[in-house]
């Protein structure tokens, strides 16, 4: 009787797996990675908070920003 699989299959096997795997860790990168984004909003709060714009230019994007939320 003869076993056509032989080493073959095991090469078959050995190359699900490793797919597998590279996608189980290479797709939630790429979820986690979406659900970082920020909004506008977010963005202009963090840049508040490190001090990288005035109070002035805060309160002025702000309110356009809620303002364009608004309108929509």
């Amino acid at each position: 009787m003869y076993y056509y699989w032989g080493m073959h299959g095991y090469w078959w096997f050995f190359w699900i797996v490793l797919w597998i795997l590279f996608f189980s860790f290479l797709m939630p990168v790429r979820r986690t990675y979406y659900r970082q984004m920020q909004s506008p909003l977010q963005i202009l709060q963090r840049r508040y908070a490190a001090g990288e714009i005035t109070s002035e230019e805060y309160e002025e994007r702000r309110t356009k920003l809620q303002r364009d939320v608004n309108i929509k």
